[in-house]
Protein backbone atom coordinates (compact mmCIF):
# COMPACT_ATOMS: atom_id res chain seq x y z
CA UNK A 1 0.00 0.00 0.00
CA UNK A 2 2.78 2.41 0.91
CA UNK A 3 4.32 2.04 -2.55
CA UNK A 4 1.19 3.56 -4.13
CA UNK A 5 1.16 6.73 -2.03
CA UNK A 6 1.82 10.02 -3.90
CA UNK A 7 5.18 11.58 -3.31
CA UNK A 8 5.42 14.48 -0.88
CA UNK A 9 5.08 17.84 -2.53
CA UNK A 10 8.01 19.26 -0.53
CA UNK A 11 8.32 22.44 1.48
CA UNK A 12 5.42 24.86 0.68
CA UNK A 13 7.74 27.84 1.18
CA UNK A 14 10.25 26.44 -1.32
CA UNK A 15 7.41 25.86 -3.78
CA UNK A 16 6.14 29.43 -3.30
CA UNK A 17 9.62 30.85 -3.93
CA UNK A 18 9.92 28.77 -7.10
CA UNK A 19 6.55 30.04 -8.36
CA UNK A 20 7.55 33.62 -7.59
CA UNK A 21 10.80 33.25 -9.56
CA UNK A 22 8.88 31.86 -12.52
CA UNK A 23 6.22 34.61 -12.37
CA UNK A 24 8.17 37.77 -11.48
CA UNK A 25 10.69 38.76 -14.21
CA UNK A 26 14.32 39.13 -13.09
CA UNK A 27 15.87 42.58 -13.04
CA UNK A 28 18.63 43.78 -15.34
CA UNK A 29 21.84 44.48 -13.35
CA UNK A 30 21.76 48.14 -14.46
CA UNK A 31 18.71 48.64 -12.25
CA UNK A 32 20.27 47.44 -9.00
CA UNK A 33 21.86 50.76 -7.94
CA UNK A 34 18.53 52.55 -8.49
CA UNK A 35 16.51 49.94 -6.58
CA UNK A 36 18.98 49.72 -3.70
CA UNK A 37 19.04 53.51 -3.53
CA UNK A 38 15.24 53.55 -3.51
CA UNK A 39 15.11 51.04 -0.68
CA UNK A 40 17.55 53.10 1.37
CA UNK A 41 15.52 56.26 0.73
CA UNK A 42 12.31 54.44 1.67
CA UNK A 43 13.77 53.40 5.04
CA UNK A 44 14.81 56.98 5.74
CA UNK A 45 11.43 58.40 4.71
CA UNK A 46 9.58 55.88 6.85
CA UNK A 47 11.28 57.25 9.95
CA UNK A 48 9.61 60.61 9.31
CA UNK A 49 6.26 59.40 7.98
CA UNK A 50 4.63 56.06 7.20
CA UNK A 51 2.87 57.72 4.28
CA UNK A 52 6.16 58.90 2.81
CA UNK A 53 7.52 55.41 3.34
CA UNK A 54 4.66 53.96 1.29
CA UNK A 55 5.34 56.48 -1.49
CA UNK A 56 9.01 55.55 -1.46
CA UNK A 57 8.21 51.84 -1.59
CA UNK A 58 5.87 52.33 -4.55
CA UNK A 59 8.47 54.40 -6.40
CA UNK A 60 11.10 51.72 -5.75
CA UNK A 61 8.75 48.99 -7.01
CA UNK A 62 8.07 51.02 -10.17
CA UNK A 63 11.81 51.41 -10.74
CA UNK A 64 12.35 47.67 -10.35
CA UNK A 65 9.55 47.06 -12.85
CA UNK A 66 11.19 49.41 -15.36
CA UNK A 67 14.41 47.39 -15.28
CA UNK A 68 12.67 44.02 -15.63
CA UNK A 69 14.26 41.51 -17.99
CA UNK A 70 11.68 38.78 -18.72
CA UNK A 71 12.70 35.52 -20.28
CA UNK A 72 11.89 35.31 -23.98
CA UNK A 73 11.73 32.35 -26.37
CA UNK A 74 12.71 33.19 -30.00
CA UNK A 75 10.79 31.57 -32.89
CA UNK A 76 12.08 28.18 -33.99
CA UNK A 77 11.83 29.19 -37.66
CA UNK A 78 15.17 30.01 -39.29
CA UNK A 79 15.87 33.02 -41.52
CA UNK A 80 14.04 35.60 -39.40
CA UNK A 81 15.00 38.91 -37.83
CA UNK A 82 13.09 39.29 -34.57
CA UNK A 83 12.22 42.44 -32.64
CA UNK A 84 15.04 43.97 -30.65
CA UNK A 85 12.64 45.69 -28.26
CA UNK A 86 9.17 45.69 -26.76
CA UNK A 87 7.09 48.58 -28.01
CA UNK A 88 5.05 50.04 -30.86
CA UNK A 89 6.07 49.93 -34.52
CA UNK A 90 6.16 53.65 -35.27
CA UNK A 91 7.83 53.76 -38.69
CA UNK A 92 8.46 51.41 -41.61
CA UNK A 93 10.44 53.17 -44.32
CA UNK A 94 13.64 53.15 -46.33
CA UNK A 95 16.56 55.05 -44.80
CA UNK A 96 20.35 55.19 -44.91
CA UNK A 97 22.04 53.47 -41.93
CA UNK A 98 24.05 55.64 -39.49
CA UNK A 99 27.20 56.90 -41.25
CA UNK A 100 29.45 56.06 -38.29
CA UNK A 101 29.14 52.36 -39.20
CA UNK A 102 30.97 52.99 -42.49
CA UNK A 103 28.33 51.30 -44.67
CA UNK A 104 27.46 52.44 -48.21
CA UNK A 105 25.08 55.41 -48.18
CA UNK A 106 22.29 53.38 -49.74
CA UNK A 107 18.75 53.24 -48.30
CA UNK A 108 17.63 50.04 -46.56
CA UNK A 109 14.29 49.11 -45.10
CA UNK A 110 14.09 50.38 -41.52
CA UNK A 111 11.60 49.30 -38.87
CA UNK A 112 11.41 51.62 -35.86
CA UNK A 113 9.97 50.53 -32.51
CA UNK A 114 9.04 53.20 -29.96
CA UNK A 115 9.32 52.30 -26.26
CA UNK A 116 7.16 54.10 -23.72
CA UNK A 117 8.20 54.27 -20.05
CA UNK A 118 5.88 51.31 -19.40
CA UNK A 119 7.60 48.94 -21.85
CA UNK A 120 10.42 46.52 -21.09
CA UNK A 121 13.55 48.55 -21.84
CA UNK A 122 16.22 45.93 -22.47
CA UNK A 123 17.30 45.41 -26.09
CA UNK A 124 17.76 41.99 -27.66
CA UNK A 125 19.77 40.53 -30.53
CA UNK A 126 17.58 40.15 -33.68
CA UNK A 127 19.42 37.09 -35.10
CA UNK A 128 22.33 34.82 -34.22
CA UNK A 129 25.68 35.89 -35.63
CA UNK A 130 28.80 37.98 -34.98
CA UNK A 131 29.12 41.65 -34.00
CA UNK A 132 31.23 43.50 -36.59
CA UNK A 133 31.03 47.09 -35.39
CA UNK A 134 29.73 49.13 -32.44
CA UNK A 135 29.60 52.92 -32.73
CA UNK A 136 28.32 55.48 -30.23
CA UNK A 137 27.37 59.03 -31.28
CA UNK A 138 26.28 61.83 -28.93
CA UNK A 139 23.30 63.93 -29.93
CA UNK A 140 20.06 65.60 -28.90
CA UNK A 141 17.24 64.25 -26.74
CA UNK A 142 14.18 64.87 -28.90
CA UNK A 143 11.05 62.80 -28.41
CA UNK A 144 11.93 59.33 -29.72
CA UNK A 145 8.69 59.02 -31.73
CA UNK A 146 9.70 61.86 -34.08
CA UNK A 147 11.06 60.97 -37.53
CA UNK A 148 14.21 63.05 -37.07
CA UNK A 149 15.10 61.31 -33.81
CA UNK A 150 16.98 58.68 -35.84
CA UNK A 151 19.28 61.37 -37.23
CA UNK A 152 19.51 63.92 -34.41
CA UNK A 153 19.34 62.03 -31.12
CA UNK A 154 22.08 60.37 -29.12
CA UNK A 155 22.46 56.80 -30.35
CA UNK A 156 24.46 53.60 -30.25
CA UNK A 157 24.66 51.64 -33.52
CA UNK A 158 25.52 47.97 -33.91
CA UNK A 159 26.40 46.21 -37.17
CA UNK A 160 26.18 42.43 -37.06
CA UNK A 161 26.48 39.62 -39.58
CA UNK A 162 24.06 36.74 -39.23
CA UNK A 163 25.03 33.09 -39.50
CA UNK A 164 23.69 33.18 -43.08
CA UNK A 165 25.90 36.15 -43.98
CA UNK A 166 23.31 38.94 -43.84
CA UNK A 167 24.06 42.41 -42.47
CA UNK A 168 21.72 43.69 -39.78
CA UNK A 169 21.95 47.08 -38.13
CA UNK A 170 20.38 47.76 -34.73
CA UNK A 171 20.36 51.30 -33.33
CA UNK A 172 19.53 52.28 -29.75
CA UNK A 173 18.20 55.85 -29.72
CA UNK A 174 17.80 58.01 -26.61
CA UNK A 175 14.45 59.71 -26.08
CA UNK A 176 13.07 62.84 -24.48
CA UNK A 177 13.80 61.72 -20.91
CA UNK A 178 16.38 59.05 -21.71
CA UNK A 179 19.86 60.04 -20.64
CA UNK A 180 21.77 56.79 -20.69
CA UNK A 181 22.34 54.16 -23.37
CA UNK A 182 24.02 50.97 -22.20
CA UNK A 183 25.49 48.51 -24.74
CA UNK A 184 27.09 45.35 -23.37
CA UNK A 185 28.49 43.79 -26.56
CA UNK A 186 31.79 44.36 -28.35
CA UNK A 187 33.15 43.84 -31.84
CA UNK A 188 33.90 40.18 -32.47
CA UNK A 189 31.34 38.87 -29.96
CA UNK A 190 29.28 35.86 -31.02
CA UNK A 191 25.65 36.46 -30.09
CA UNK A 192 22.45 34.43 -30.02
CA UNK A 193 19.01 35.52 -31.17
CA UNK A 194 16.88 36.97 -28.38
CA UNK A 195 19.75 37.48 -25.93
CA UNK A 196 19.92 40.80 -24.07
CA UNK A 197 22.66 43.16 -25.21
CA UNK A 198 21.75 46.54 -23.72
CA UNK A 199 19.22 48.88 -22.15
CA UNK A 200 18.08 52.49 -22.58
CA UNK A 201 16.84 54.29 -19.50
CA UNK A 202 13.43 55.97 -19.47
CA UNK A 203 11.78 56.19 -22.89
CA UNK A 204 13.48 55.50 -26.18
CA UNK A 205 13.45 53.96 -29.65
CA UNK A 206 15.18 51.10 -31.47
CA UNK A 207 15.71 51.02 -35.25
CA UNK A 208 16.36 47.81 -37.17
CA UNK A 209 17.85 48.12 -40.68
CA UNK A 210 17.23 45.07 -42.88
CA UNK A 211 19.24 43.68 -45.80
CA UNK A 212 17.84 44.22 -49.33
CA UNK A 213 15.27 41.61 -50.30
CA UNK A 214 13.85 41.18 -46.79
CA UNK A 215 10.10 40.72 -46.35
CA UNK A 216 8.69 42.88 -43.53
CA UNK A 217 6.23 40.93 -41.38
CA UNK A 218 4.91 43.71 -39.12
CA UNK A 219 2.68 46.73 -39.69
CA UNK A 220 2.79 50.29 -38.39
CA UNK A 221 0.95 50.49 -35.08
CA UNK A 222 1.61 46.85 -34.19
CA UNK A 223 3.07 46.01 -30.80
CA UNK A 224 6.24 43.92 -30.64
CA UNK A 225 7.75 41.60 -28.03
CA UNK A 226 11.53 41.82 -27.95
CA UNK A 227 13.25 38.56 -28.79
CA UNK A 228 10.02 36.93 -29.99
CA UNK A 229 8.08 38.94 -32.60
CA UNK A 230 9.29 38.24 -36.16
CA UNK A 231 10.06 41.60 -37.79
CA UNK A 232 11.16 40.31 -41.20
CA UNK A 233 11.92 37.27 -43.27
CA UNK A 234 15.50 37.57 -44.48
CA UNK A 235 16.52 36.71 -48.07
CA UNK A 236 17.52 33.11 -48.75
CA UNK A 237 21.01 34.26 -49.77
CA UNK A 238 23.05 37.35 -48.78
CA UNK A 239 22.69 40.32 -51.06
CA UNK A 240 25.91 40.69 -53.09
CA UNK A 241 28.11 43.61 -52.05
CA UNK A 242 29.16 46.34 -54.41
Amino acid sequence: MSGNRPEATGNPLTHAVKLARETVPPMHPAGRPFVFGGLAATLVLRKFSKRLGVVGALATAATAAFFREPKRVPPAQQGLAVASADGLVSLIEEAVPPPELGLPAEPRMRVSVFLSVFDVHVQRIPASGVIERVAYRPGKFLSADLDKASDDNERNSVLMRTEDGHELVVVQIAGLVARRILCEIREGDKVGVGSTYGIIRFGSRVDLYLPPGSKVLVSKGQRTIGGETPIAELPTAPHPEG
